[in-house]
């Protein structure tokens, strides 16, 4: 064999070994999912917006990196400190259900993200969806739909 076709041989094993690691550490990762959806670019929960803020302003409100707080597995931002304060006091109560995944989504047995600005809170409850029409589908049967995400999580994210 020539020094070449040497060459050639080892890094196509190479490749082959580089590829067949990088294929199994990714179907791992996709097994898996973090209980809190940050997205993959970054650790923010709620693409870091303030999960307070739906609750005693009626809407969404970016957080502060002035305001961070580390919460099962995730980064947490408030818009302000007497929002992080309530936060850290009751993180269950604040936090949007279904690791912050769209609500309608986990209904479905799957994972989506989820928009910030498409949310509601039932029963003091924060839910979020991807999107504007996913927010229509889940606002037509919200409760029947409540019922299937429970029922679904967290085994959705295993």
């Amino acid at each position: 064999m020539t020094m070449l076709r040497k060459r050639r041989s080892f890094l196509s094993l190479l490749l082959a070994g580089f590829l067949a690691v990088g294929l199994s550490l990714t179907a791992g990762a996709a097994l898996a999912k973090d209980p809190v959806y940050t997205g993959t670019l970054s650790d923010l929960a709620v693409s870091g917006y303030d999960p307070v803020a739906y609750f005693n302003m009626g809407k969404p409100v970016e957080g502060s990196a002035d305001h961070e707080y580390e919460w099962n597995g995730a980064t947490w931002r408030f818009s302000s400190a007497a929002n992080l304060e309530t936060f850290k006091a009751a993180p269950e109560k604040y936090a949007p259900q279904y690791g912050g995944y769209c609500a309608w989504a986990v209904s479905q047995g799957k994972t989506a993200s989820a928009n910030p600005n498409n949310w509601s809170i039932v029963d003091d409850k924060l839910y979020l969806n991807y999107n504007d029409s996913v927010q229509e589908a889940w606002s037509k049967d919200i409760p029947g739909f409540i019922e299937k995400a429970d029922a679904n999580w967290p085994k959705v994210i295993e």
